[in-house]
């Protein structure tokens, strides 16, 4: 078989997601991956480690050997190997494999194979999910809308967890467990975000009323970012929405790209120039 037709076939296989040999490749490779990679979480449990342990292992050379060969084989067969090999599937697919290898030199490195879990992302590539996630979209455009917002947010957050950090660390001391001002920022950061572990705890009355004002803060330090992205989703749907009037029922708001009214399911006219 001359070597262009080889690499035309290869790539419709490889890369291809039409009905037929592409996808099915692609969801065979799908099967695959999260087999390897529930192999990995039995493999994490003791028991199971120690009876099948060799077994296990002797799947992840075989795992490592196929993904090696289908990287190699996505190389050779792709117009644009450069693109490919820096293009986010690319090092997903390289870092699938190295490591196995890596863990021959360190032992433990094949935990890391869990990474292999991001090429699942091909399913929404196979199928083409990517044009029913306007929702998405949506999300993103209000963060990316937001990220000054945030940012400015997030620098007063971390202000008052240095602040409060410190207090505790003057008030209460190595005696009481804030033995450092990293530690007593670590009690801050745990406080604010109400999350409690509760493995340091002021002693003083002053450090409980200096804790208490940090639990009192941070109420209003969830609520703000919350506010403050429901207000860009609010305004990125409000920039969808059109004064198209339907002319049977007279209703408004309809979408841009609406061709129906979603009220009354007429088709919706044109605007008169």
């Amino acid at each position: 078989m001359p070597e262009a037709s080889l690499k035309t076939r290869l790539h419709t296989v490889i890369f291809g997601t039409e009905p037929g040999a592409g996808r099915n490749f692609d969801i065979f490779l799908i099967v695959i991956i999260l087999t390897s990679v529930a192999a990995l979480f039995v493999d994490s449990i003791a028991t199971v480690h120690q009876k099948y342990g060799d077994w296990l292992f002797a799947a992840e050379v075989v795992f490592t050997v196929l993904f090696t060969l289908e990287y190699a084989a996505r190389i050779y067969c792709s117009p644009n190997r450069r693109a490919y090999i820096f293009s986010f599937y690319g090092l997903v697919d390289l870092l699938a494999t190295i490591p196995t290898y890596l863990s021959l030199l360190i032992p433990g490195a094949q935990h890391l194979l869990i990474i292999r879990i991001f090429r699942v992302l091909r399913v929404f590539r196979i199928f083409k999910l990517f044009h029913y996630m306007s929702e998405a979209n949506v999300l993103i455009r209000s963060l990316m809308s937001s990220r000054r917002k945030i940012s400015v947010f997030l620098v007063c957050v971390l202000t008052l967890i240095v602040v409060f950090g410190a207090l505790m660390y003057l008030i209460e001391g190595p005696e009481n467990g804030f033995t450092s001002l990293p530690k007593s920022m670590y009690w801050a950061i745990v406080t604010v975000t109400t999350v409690g572990y509760g493995d340091i705890a002021p002693h003083t009355p002053m450090g409980q009323l200096i804790a208490a004002l940090a639990m009192i803060t941070s109420y209003a330090i969830i609520a703000i970012p919350t506010g403050i992205l429901s207000a860009e989703l609010i305004q990125e749907s409000q920039r969808s929405i059109t004064n198209k009037q339907c002319d049977s029922c007279k209703k408004f708001g309809h979408e841009k790209d609406s061709e129906f009214c979603r009220h009354c399911g007429e088709k919706l006219l044109p605007p008169s120039s």
